[in-house]
């Protein structure tokens, strides 16, 4: 049975949503009606209460409206609903600065990955911002479940985004030396990494031929991982690195977030293992922020 649906609510949602995706740019009443498809009488009516109230903010000279402060205090209270408290970013802030890259704290919210939290360096731009999300099947959100044989295998049991081929025995390495070391490296070209984006987005009811094309391209999920194992002794190559993952335990010994780092570009092994052991040593804090308990390894 479908819920019932509230149209004024929806148009309320749309109209911040459209500033949010816009903020740094202001619209007048008539563009965001037009925009929205909205009539002006009720475009004005929302914006009238939206400004009253303080979630936006209205230009008195241009008349245009943009995000008010009021939603500061709303995002601020809902990160730390979601246990990302002002110890949480200070955490990220250390670990940031001493990799000299953005690093995110991110969990499975209602069956969609939601970034909670990205601090990074002044001037960079991963294409990523806090709240945005994405579905929770494979080939997307192996750090969410790799830790877990019960998490791993109804995850695995999904219906994925597009096809995928599993070699198991692939994916049995990857599992056994990533909960030997406690972290994951993706290994995505920026590329890739847009590629993987876009096909989490994508609607199962593709045109065969291109879910196998698509398939083709993602491959196989444990086959992008990088594994220190299989770098030869002293090997110099630099390995295209996306993200790197840990991570983060409640009280329960489950895992609730994932700390990562936002790498997106070339590295040695030495260089990922050592930025790797400084997000570990993040991840194992903010554990003990939580109050939880980081499993035994198996």
């Amino acid at each position: 049975m479908t819920e019932r649906a509230s149209p004024p609510t929806a148009r309320v949602v749309a109209i911040l949503d459209f500033l949010a995706q816009h903020p740094h740019d202001r619209f007048g009443l008539s563009e965001l009606a037009r925009r929205l498809d909205l009539s002006k009488p009720t475009c004005l009516g929302i914006l009238t209460t939206l400004t009253d109230s303080r979630y936006l903010v209205r230009d008195s000279q241009d008349k245009t409206y943009r995000l008010g402060p009021r939603l500061i205090s709303l995002g601020h209270t809902t990160q730390e609903s979601m246990r990302v408290n002002p110890a949480a970013r200070e955490e990220l802030r250390h670990l940031s600065a001493l990799c000299d890259t953005p690093a995110a704290l991110s969990a499975v919210i209602d069956e969609r990955i939601t970034l909670l939290e990205l601090i990074g360096p002044p001037g960079t731009d991963v294409g990523v911002r806090v709240g945005q999300s994405y579905p929770f099947a494979p080939p997307v959100g192996l750090m969410f479940v790799l830790w877990d044989d019960a998490a791993l295998h109804e995850w695995l049991a999904k219906e994925p985004t597009i096809p995928l081929r599993t070699d198991t025995e692939r994916l049995e390495r990857v599992i056994a030396e990533c909960r030997e070391c406690g972290y994951l490296v993706e290994r995505l070209t920026p590329g890739g990494r847009r590629l993987y984006a876009l096909m989490a987005g994508m609607s199962s009811s593709l045109p065969d031929e291109l879910q196998a094309l698509l398939g083709e391209l993602i491959s196989d999920i444990g086959e992008r991982v990088y594994l220190h194992s299989e770098a030869e002794t002293g090997d110099r190559q630099r390995h295209d690195v996306s993200v790197i993952s840990a991570p983060v335990y409640d009280h329960h010994r489950r895992q609730a977030m994932v700390v990562s780092l936002q790498i997106g570009r070339a590295m040695t092994d030495a260089e990922i293992v050592e930025q790797s052991r400084a997000l570990v040593a993040t991840a194992d804090a903010l554990t003990a922020q939580l109050g939880g308990t980081k499993p035994a390894a198996s």
